[in-house]
């Protein structure tokens, strides 16, 4: 890869979300458009940026280019032309990705990439759409890396998405954090994008790396934005503590070869202390308002892990007294399999595999590569080395991450 595209790969993970959003902005709604626009300017990157040099600014660069291809169009189709008359008011001085420069709605918000999650998060949506079109939008994830977070084919996510972008036109969405009378509807809906957003930074449901860095941020970004303006919903402040306390961890999740390092293994005295402070602190103001729920649970399990001094001083009982309450709020089949794995910790391996059992007989994760790679761990830790390589070797098949596969790989190269 040459430096002109390591630049272009570079911004497109930084300022993707925020070009489309502002585009979506300029062109009054056009989603389609402010997608062909934003892929014409990266484009457009590789060609200028080879022979005048990256700018200084790759984020300013590619959203004027962007933005003045989304005019031309609307200049060249004259049924857009009153659309054209309204995003003309940018004035060629104006700085579309400064949010200053932004026109506040009736929130006081001067974000676009928040009024985009909120347009993404409108009730009117599914909340599966709502999801996948802000990862769509907004992480520049493709259509197939939001079929695989969802388990669905990549066929059905493309319908999906030509769906949600069509509902909003046809019913009038507005592009708009809403006011604040309105945004309990909305809250349970955009934390569960910012929540898969960094999901999908922390452990990349495909490609070479374990983590997109970039992602984490922005999650982390959007969740203190969300957190500054509620900071009354412990729902809020609980999701912010517990991007807060992976993030801490996160520069330690992978060795220099970009290899996965399990949390047993882990330099503690490389995690971001500050960070594992402030979430801490999020948490307790947080369940002050003892109105507990998912977020401020995953939180709590969270803080086991990083308040630990060592591996072997984390409090795994009630890490799975914890992921018991949780499944009581998200009673899904991740969460006991999570629960298993504390389980399994805690009272040993076979407690583990009993459950590890059930949720295979139940069927609900099949064709997810974890199924088959606790049960494997759990094999390993009983000394069943035999059973365990089957089971490393049918959740390599299922495995999407190159991280993740070659953390199996090695397994079974070294004999468990």
């Amino acid at each position: 890869m040459t430096d002109v595209e390591a630049a272009v790969e570079a911004a497109f993970h930084e300022e993707w979300g925020q070009i489309v959003a502002t585009l979506i902005r300029v062109t009054g709604g056009d989603w389609d458009l402010a997608e062909e626009c934003a892929q014409h300017a990266f484009a457009q990157a590789l060609d200028r940026w080879r022979r005048d040099g990256v700018p200084r600014r790759p984020g300013a660069w590619l959203t004027t280019t962007a933005r003045h291809r989304a005019l031309d169009v609307l200049r060249r189709t004259t049924v857009e032309a009153g659309r054209l008359r309204e995003a003309a008011v940018l004035t060629p001085r104006e700085e579309p990705s400064d949010p200053a420069a932004d026109d506040a709605d009736d929130s006081g918000v001067h974000d676009d990439r928040l009024r985009l999650i909120f347009t993404c998060c409108h009730p009117a949506l599914s909340m599966e759409a709502r999801v996948a079109l802000t990862l769509r939008t907004l992480a520049g994830l493709t259509t197939p890396e939001i079929a695989r977070a969802f388990l669905v084919p990549e066929a059905t996510m493309a319908q999906r998405l030509v769906r949600a972008k069509r509902k909003i036109r046809n019913a009038g969405i507005p592009y708009r954090v809403p006011p604040a009378h309105l945004l309990p509807e909305r809250t349970t809906g955009v934390l569960g994008v910012v929540y898969l957003l960094f999901n999908e930074g922390y452990a990349a449901t495909s490609g070479a790396d374990l983590v997109r860095a970039n992602l984490c941020a922005e999650a982390v970004r959007l969740a203190r934005v969300l957190a500054r303006l509620m900071p009354d919903e412990p729902e809020v402040l609980g999701l912010l503590a517990l991007l807060l306390l992976h993030d801490a961890r996160r520069g330690s999740r992978v060795d220099v070869h970009g290899d996965l390092v399990t949390l047993e293994d882990q330099d503690r005295t490389a995690w971001d202390r500050a960070a594992i402070d402030e979430g801490a602190a999020l948490l307790e103001t947080a369940l002050r308002r003892r109105r507990p729920g998912p977020y401020q649970i995953q939180a709590a399990i969270a803080a086991c892990h990083t308040t630990a001094a060592t591996a072997e001083a984390t409090d795994w009982a009630e890490i799975a007294a914890l992921y018991g309450e949780l499944a009581r709020h998200v009673p899904t089949a991740v969460v006991r399999l999570n629960r298993a794995v504390a389980v399994g910790m805690a009272e040993g391996p076979q407690a583990g595999l009993a459950l590890v059992a059930d949720l295979e007989a139940s069927g609900e994760l099949d064709g997810v590569h974890l199924l088959p790679a606790t049960r494997a761990d759990l094999l390993r830790r009983m000394g069943r080395t035999a059973e365990a390589a089957e089971s490393y070797a049918r959740a390599l098949d299922l495995v999407g991450n190159g991280a993740e596969r070659r953390f199996l790989q090695k397994r079974l190269a070294t004999g468990l």
